[in-house]
């Protein structure tokens, strides 16, 4: 039994079929061959999160690229994470709503346990800069 071989739809799209006939197969259900699929599901995950910026955050289209340009694509506070595995969390003052930038999940819930309080992160510098057993030791 043979089965007629279905062709990607964008494959097609991008070639003239007299000429030359597209060449990956559409082998799983849906109408793209692997490439492409992987293409549109990722379009479609940055729509979505596009949509949930803008409806939770009150982001334009777009300004969370922006945001992302802004920062030269890394965590504002730890200057490491790209979110290029995971995306960077829009962080707001949960208070009046205004966003502050883009963090990496950690720097995300380490701001959130600090419950947006400078006077617990200025003890945590100086936490660090003179931590307690240190000073313990200078008083003996």
């Amino acid at each position: 039994m043979t089965e007629k071989l279905r062709v990607c739809k964008d494959c097609v799209a991008e070639t003239d079929p007299l000429l030359a006939p597209p060449k990956r197969p559409a082998p799983y259900p849906g109408p793209r061959c692997a490439t492409h699929n992987r293409a549109a599901v990722k379009a479609a995950k940055a729509q979505a999160h596009d949509r949930k910026s803008q409806r939770v955050y009150g982001l334009a289209p777009g300004q969370y690229e922006e945001l992302y340009s802004f920062q030269d694509g890394h965590c504002a506070l730890c200057l490491r994470a790209t979110g290029k595995t995971k995306r960077l969390a829009v962080d707001h003052d949960h208070k009046t709503g205004e966003v502050r930038g883009l963090l990496c999940s950690l720097c995300n819930s380490v701001l959130a346990h600090g419950r947006d309080d400078p006077e617990y992160f200025q003890r945590v510098i100086d936490y660090l800069s003179q931590p307690p057993f240190q000073k313990m030791g200078r008083l003996r």
